[in-house]
């Protein structure tokens, strides 16, 4: 061949970009094997959805009712304990690719992968992408794509018994299996055990290269924003290619020789703008387009957008004990968090929109960091693309929770793999500033008696303190690694001494009771929280049970706590007489559940700097359920999620026990300015007379706390049930009371609406006569979509409150002051056990 005929045959083998197509539709469902009820086995091949699930599609096709109303979880179960198979047609017409590809970004979970008959691989993670070749094996025409899943349920106990029992919590053993733990149940979740396609499927073709993985890490080096880019690629046919790289104004240029399969390029930019979480700056971020081209021709690329910011875990020892304090760009961060469990327990049904809409709350909020608890997913790109744009910090959980782990073969090499998959995938994130070995794995090992059961079987240890830390050190080296959660970072301390590192603080709902929080002094609480119910709207559109009671038939498949009832119960009436009709009880149960945990963090804050964070269990929920979230299953928000933002203010205001018989007044200043004002705390009776004062100016500085202490002429109560003293300072207010609820002198707050619409909802102004604990509106009881700016307020005689309202734009405006619409302390103390009084609520209107 000359060297004529060689240019001529290069210009004719033009390259051919690479192609990838979502396989989402035409895709069928039917059952294998499994005790499948006969409607289901006649109907023939089910309309499926892919991502998808089996519960889901089962449901779509109208065979099944919706798993989460009522008790139709316990007549499901035969779904987890059946064999199903999802199938498609593939049309092929040659598209001059060398190269084909079949991309599964999520199975779950144990499946087999075959095409025209022809078995392919064979999968058991849920967690991890997988990659199968299929070149050569696509027929001109029609193919058939089949994904046969076993039963998971089934495939954990015959793991079990292969790898060794372990101990775990719960009923199954997920820890023999890499599935998303919580889809075997957990003590707030729905036991579904399904099966599917749940993330995206693609078709992949290519000749000449394509990208195959990005790994960016984003820095600050030196004081100066960096972001190292590390590419792999395949390469075939003998060519090289060329890479750009553009970030910002910058631009690098990199050939790839022929037959390398990698690159590295380390971008500084030195004048980009850093990357801050929410009340620390702006969270920037940057575009970096990554080009592929062959012969001048695009073949492949990439879009990433990126931040710079340093991150960094400093535990230092002191004389209280050790530290745990997270710090970006340099600046300690007080951490306001909450803990995130899977959005619905079938994740696939979470888009961009929803996480915005929990975003949305979690701002509301005044949270600063989300915990992506171990026994869930490793969340979305677009959970994190939304936190990044909002400046919210991300802690993900590894997937161990509450559970032992075999740490030999198949189990090593599944969560080796997945652990790649997820670190190079997450990486890029700013947001992301933790990467967590386990939630409770050791502190469960010391304290749950697991050493006996055990009997010298491996636990995990070899994935937190080897494998893990040493795959973040290489793939995402700019993310802080810890081994777990409770964690001490000395290692001759045990785990969960709330003198050192973090703490998970349990003892109070299962045992004690909330004003106990107090009693302790962590470092940095990782886990706590309170149980209550789901709202109104939310709990009578799940359940059906009539009557419906704290303990009828669907309201006690919708409790998954241990003893959850008893323990709401003793929670409850040392604060409140407990109430007889449903409507009461609930209200009871939900102010309880936020008076618990509103408590919880003021104390924790009041504690600045010797508590660096405290993150609540729980933000979300997957399902409709008692539990510790603070919006429910469907997405309504409870009391609770009021309380968090009163708690969460940037400038708090509180009053706390100094020591016996004393109070002091703690000011918590979270933001960047110095806080200054006259610190005025006032005792009054209920009626408002004034019985002491003090007037005082005081400087909180920046990022900082100080606390005065109160004389006792103004913690000396002559009626500990019918004083309280007020205090202000620089536009906050603070209450404290010396007696509690049910022991006080409260009354018939002889409350007052008055009702103004809005274009999209209601101005309500709540007026009281006398003194008005906690005055909350229950709008969902008018309109389950309705929602308000504001709950838990306490108004001192002849005061006003406004409250916004949005949504109920058809409501009459008398709804608003309803006797289970407008509620207050004041009801169940005043009502006892025999339900709401009937009382005056004096004028409503409309204007």
């Amino acid at each position: 061949m000359t060297s004529d005929d060689t240019q001529h045959g290069e210009e004719d083998q033009r390259p051919v970009p690479v192609s990838r197509v979502i396989l989402s539709d035409g895709w069928t469902l039917v059952p294998l094997a499994g005790d499948v009820p006969d409607p289901v086995l006649a109907f023939g091949p089910i309309p499926a959805a892919v991502p998808g699930s089996v519960h889901t599609d089962l449901m779509g096709a109208g065979l099944i009712p919706d798993p989460y109303l009522d008790r139709n979880e316990l007549t499901q179960g035969w779904i987890g304990l059946s064999d199903w198979s999802y199938r498609v047609i593939i049309p092929w017409t040659p598209d001059g690719s060398d190269f084909q590809e079949l991309v599964f970004e999520g199975l779950d979970t144990v499946s087999e992968i075959r095409l025209n008959g022809e078995t392919l691989a064979t999968t058991r993670n849920m967690h991890r992408t997988y990659r199968v070749d299929i070149t050569g094996r696509l027929h001109h025409g029609d193919n058939e794509l089949t994904v046969r899943f076993s039963s998971a349920i089934r495939a954990a106990d015959a793991a079990s018994l292969q790898l060794g029992y372990r101990p775990h919590a719960n009923h199954h053993p997920y820890n023999a299996l890499r599935k998303m733990a919580c889809s075997f149940g957990w003590d707030w979740g729905i036991d579904t055990a399904t099966a599917g396609i749940w993330r995206p499927v693609r078709l992949e073709t290519w000749s000449i290269g394509r990208l195959r993985e990005t790994r960016i890490s984003a820095d600050v080096v030196d004081g100066v924003p960096t972001a190292d880019v590390e590419l792999l690629l395949d390469a075939a046919g003998g060519r090289s290619l060329e890479i750009e790289l553009r970030l910002g104004d910058a631009l690098e240029q990199i050939t790839l020789p022929a037959g390398a399969t990698s690159i590295r390029a380390v971008i500084r930019i030195p004048d980009a703008a850093l990357w801050y979480p929410i009340g620390h700056g702006d969270p920037v971020l940057h575009d970096l387009e990554i080009t592929v081209r062959a012969g001048g021709v695009v073949i492949d690329g990439a879009h990433r957008r990126i931040g710079f910011r340093s991150v960094s875990v400093v535990t230092e020892t002191d004389a209280a004990g050790t530290g745990f304090r997270l710090e970006v760009n340099g600046e300690s961060v007080l951490v306001r968090g909450a803990n995130w469990i899977p959005d619905d327990s079938f994740p696939h049904r979470v888009d961009r929109a929803r996480y915005a809409r929990r975003m949305d709350q979690a701002q509301f909020a005044g949270v600063n960091l989300l915990r992506v608890w171990g026994g869930g997913i490793f969340e979305s790109d677009d959970f994190y693309a939304e936190c990044d744009e909002r400046g919210i910090l991300v802690w993900q959980d590894f997937l161990f929770a509450c559970a032992a782990y075999a740490e030999e073969e198949p189990l090593w090499s599944e969560v080796e793999a997945e652990a790649r998959d997820n670190v190079v995938r997450l990486g890029a994130h700013p947001s992301l500033v933790v990467l967590n070995g386990n939630n409770e794995n050791a502190w469960g090992r010391q304290d749950w008696g697991w050493e006996k059961r055990l009997d010298g079987r491996t636990w995990g240890a070899g994935y937190y303190y080897d494998l893990l830390p040493r795959t973040v050190a290489e793939l995402a080296p700019q993310v802080c690694y810890t081994p777990a959660s409770p964690f001490s970072p000395d290692p001759g301390a045990p785990q969960n001494d709330e003198a050192q590192g973090t703490v998970h603080i349990w003892d109070l709902w299962n045992e004690k009771d909330w004003p106990h929080y107090r009693d302790h002094r962590p470092r940095f609480v990782a886990e706590f929280g309170w149980q209550g119910p789901p709202t109104w709207a939310t709990l009578t559109e799940s359940l059906h049970d009539a009557p419906l009671t704290p303990e009828s038939p669907g309201m006690l498949v919708h409790q998954k706590a241990i003893k959850g009832n008893d323990k709401l119960t003793d929670g409850l009436i040392a604060h409140f007489p407990l109430p007889n009709r449903m409507e009461d009880w609930h209200w009871a149960m939900s102010l309880n559940q936020a008076i618990a945990v509103r408590t919880a963090i003021e104390w924790f804050r009041s504690l600045t700097p010797h508590c660096t964070g405290a993150i609540v269990w729980q933000l979300n929920d997957s399902w409709p359920v008692t539990s510790w979230s603070a919006i429910d299953g469907y997405g309504r928000e409870k009391p609770l999620l009021h309380a968090l933002r009163a708690a969460h203010q940037d400038r708090l205001l509180t009053v706390q026990p100094d020591g016996d018989d004393v109070l002091s007044v703690a000011m918590v200043n979270d933001t960047g300015a110095p806080w200054t004002g006259r610190l005025r705390v006032e005792r009054h009776r209920y009626d408002g007379h004034l019985l002491a004062r003090t007037v005082l100016d005081v400087e909180v500085a920046a990022r900082s706390s100080e606390h005065v202490r109160l004389g006792s002429e103004l913690t000396t109560p002559f009626s500990a049930a019918g004083e309280l003293l007020t205090v202000t300072y620089a536009g906050r207010r603070a209450h404290w009371f010396f007696a509690e609820y049910r022991d006080s002198d409260l009354v018939d707050p002889e409350l007052r609406t008055v009702a103004h619409p809005t274009q999209d909802g209601w101005v309500i102004d709540v007026t009281a006569r006398r003194l008005a604990r906690e005055v909350t509106l229950l709008v969902d009881r008018i309109d389950p979509d309705a929602r308000t700016d504001a709950a838990l307020l306490t108004l001192l005689p002849g005061e006003t409150a406004r409250f916004t309202v949005f949504g109920a734009q058809g409501a009459d405006p008398a709804a608003f002051s309803g006797s289970d619409v407008l509620r207050t302390a004041n009801d169940l103390v005043i009502g006892g056990t025999g339900g709401s009084p009937k009382r005056g609520r004096g004028e409503s209107s409309g204007r």
